[in-house]
């Protein structure tokens, strides 16, 4: 049949009849919320490339995270910025890190919520790469040792569940490994799977201080053009042991996103990352968009291309509109 038998638009009449049928929906339980913690006490000092968002003290930060916790949000993830820094990032294992001792206090204080680390060596090291140089080159395998040590650090200290983002071949067996060999059968891997040499992390990268200081992250983070070896690297971390895999970025992805969902029965995140949260923010300060409707219909966007979490910036903010 069709028109004018089939009309689609009786199903859109008004606001109770779409969210009737409405097929994807947004939950602030499908978000997880990144936050970034430095030494200190009762330190707040915003983020001028991400609006909304600072540098918090151990204390700061439960306080945002309990806020976070009232808005219906049920998970975040850590991001930490240490005193010093070295070639090795040996501070990112230390057991007094802002890391370390976040992970403590959230536990203490809101032990409902589900503490997430990322586990990456990029804001510890003085040259500021996710790995240790072997005369400028990233040694994978050296590096492997440090994140795994770094991950047993934070299960240590209590984290539910760690997130490598360093892109290095082998770290999910390594970490899986080591986390066994410790006891903490079970404390999840969330990894970064497919993760792009992306001009997106920019507010980021100043947000962790952790730009390159010599050439880029090219030669181990993704190439920007490629479907199909983003499949072999889910394919490496599930086997590997990896609890749920993730595609970041989000937006310029959702193919990918949509790939791995129809490929794995894996939970799958996504990181809408600084820059995609970093545009939406300026233009709506401009008045050029509606934050409110443009962030959910890009959240939106993200769960319905097979998202199951969403790691974004506009968590809170979102949460608060959607309740």
């Amino acid at each position: 049949m069709t028109f004018p038998t089939v009309r689609l638009r009786r199903l859109r009449r008004t606001p109770e009849l779409r969210s009737l049928v409405r097929e994807t929906r947004l939950s602030p339980l499908d978000f997880i919320l990144p936050l970034f913690v430095v030494p200190g006490e009762n330190v707040r000092e915003e983020i001028s490339a991400l609006p909304g968002h600072a540098h918090l003290s151990v204390d700061r930060l439960v306080e945002e995270a309990r806020g976070a916790f009232q808005d219906g949000i049920r998970a975040v993830i850590l991001f930490g910025l240490p005193e010093a820094k070295d070639p090795t990032g040996s501070s990112s294992l230390a057991w007094d890190g802002p890391v370390q001792k976040a992970i403590l206090a959230l536990k203490r204080e809101l032990p409902e919520l589900v503490v997430i680390t990322d586990v990456c060596l990029c804001q510890y090291t003085d040259h500021g790469h996710c790995g240790v140089l072997d005369q400028g080159w990233v040694d994978n395998d050296a590096t492997l040792e440090l994140l795994a040590a770094t991950a047993l650090s934070h299960a240590n200290a209590g984290a539910d569940m760690v997130a490598p983002s360093d892109m290095m071949d082998g770290r999910i067996q390594a970490i899986r490994t080591r986390l066994d060999e410790g006891g903490f059968h079970q404390v999840a891997i969330m990894a970064y799977s497919v993760k792009f040499a992306s001009a997106f992390y920019g507010p980021f990268r100043e947000a962790a201080h952790s730009a390159p200081s010599q050439g880029d992250r090219k030669s181990y983070q993704m190439d920007p053009a490629n479907r199909r070896e983003a499949w072999r690297e889910a394919e490496l971390d599930a086997a590997e042991g990896a609890d749920i895999l993730m595609v970041k970025p989000a937006l310029a992805y959702l193919d990918l996103i949509r790939d791995l969902r129809e490929r794995f029965p894996h939970p799958l995140a996504a990181y809408n990352v600084s820059g995609e949260y970093a545009m939406i923010k300026a233009a709506a300060e401009r008045g050029w968009v509606d934050e409110r409707a443009i962030a959910l219909e890009t959240l939106t966007g993200i769960k319905r291309a097979g998202a199951d979490l969403i790691l974004t910036y506009h968590a809170r903010k979102a949460a608060r509109w959607l309740g």
